[in-house]
């Protein structure tokens, strides 16, 4: 049973810094090569979208909106996303999410089957 949790959301003033992290649990052993992981956001009246994600090996993929200033990154059974220079629109429930057995990360968000329950990121002006 795959069990996501985050943390590390919080407010935070436009410009600055915060740190989610995912810690992750239940994944299959034999799926330790072919998995993805990934950070998801949701505005107020707005879909659900896809921010980052990164693969069993490393490689990783971003939203245009967050490139070169987020960093999608894992370690052992966490993974984790540094936001920097943060802006209002950054304003969301983000959201980690996995999927077992893929070699590459879906291209859609209903192809990632395990969801943790949030972690609200305000960003005030």
């Amino acid at each position: 049973q795959v069990q996501l949790v985050e943390s590390g959301g919080g407010s935070v003033q436009a410009g600055g810094s915060l740190r989610l992290s995912c810690a992750a649990s239940g994944f299959e052993s034999g799926s330790s090569t072919s998995y993805c992981m990934g950070w998801f956001r949701q505005a107020p009246g707005k879909e659900r979208e896809k921010v980052a994600t990164i693969d069993a090996y490393g490689n990783t993929e971003y939203t245009d909106s967050v490139k070169e200033r987020f960093t999608i990154s894992g370690d052992n059974a966490k993974v984790y996303l540094e936001m920097v220079s943060l802006t209002t629109e950054d304003t969301g429930t983000y959201y980690c999410a996995a999927q077992q057995w893929v070699w590459l990360c879906p291209a859609e968000i209903r192809g990632f089957g395990y969801w943790g329950q949030g972690t609200q990121v305000t960003v005030s002006s």
